[in-house]
């Protein structure tokens, strides 16, 4: 099988995964359109990916999520529809025009009292919420830039509990962790390293099919 065929394949099993589990929902779709529109780069999870995201917090019995990288806000939507009526999302972003597109898309899905988007340096909002009499999170998704992902890992151990789920976003990255040659593939390979050594941690990759390979991080809180 050529390079040509075996991408083909990727796709067709993405599509049919996708068409299967996750067919289009309008507010989602919405969702994407207005980010779109709006200029956000285009690097949302994939609607299977959404739905695994989704169906993982319903497994945990997650009430507290903590989402690092909010973007136009398609994965908080689907973290938000999983949680209780009492559950609760802090989303983190960096570009308040982001977080106003993601403010829009979650409204009109009628989560916005259980999402609270947060504007600023992902690395203060953390150092911040750990200096605060908080009560630790069930699930936290990481989903921002590569380079901080060791960071962030730090950051949710201090704001995690036994059992809380850890979860990040691209950590194959086209296979880029394999040989990486920029910042963003050395720090990933070495956060998908510190997720291996932890003895705090019980964790994973999950090699993930959309135009390429990808991954996502399953961590699992011991203690």
């Amino acid at each position: 099988m050529n390079g040509d065929d075996f991408g083909k394949l990727l796709r067709d099993v993405d599509d049919y995964v996708e068409e299967l589990f996750a067919p289009p929902a309008p507010v989602l779709e919405a969702a994407l359109e207005d980010s779109r529109n709006a200029g956000l780069p285009e690097i949302n999870v994939s609607p299977a990916q959404g739905r695994l995201l989704q169906l993982l917090t319903e497994i945990a019995g997650a009430r507290r999520i903590l989402e690092i990288g909010t973007l136009g806000g398609y994965s908080a939507i689907h973290f938000a529809r999983a949680l209780p009526d009492d559950g609760i999302l802090i989303s983190l972003e960096l570009e308040e025009r982001h977080a106003e597109v993601a403010r829009n898309n979650i409204e009109r899905a009628g989560l916005s009292e259980k999402v609270e988007v947060r504007v600023g340096d992902a690395r203060k909002v953390l150092s911040a919420m750990a200096g605060e009499d908080f009560e630790p999170y069930d699930l936290i998704f990481i989903d921002a830039d590569k380079e901080s992902y060791p960071d962030y890992l730090e950051w949710s151990l201090r704001l995690s509990r036994p059992g809380t789920l850890i979860l990040g976003d691209n950590t194959i990255r086209g296979g880029s962790v394999l040989d990486p040659r920029d910042d963003s593939a050395r720090a990933t390979r070495q956060f998908n390293r510190m997720l291996a050594e932890d003895e705090r941690l019980s964790a994973i990759v999950l090699p993930l099919i959309r135009e390429r390979i990808d991954g996502l991080a399953i961590a699992r809180v011991r203690s």
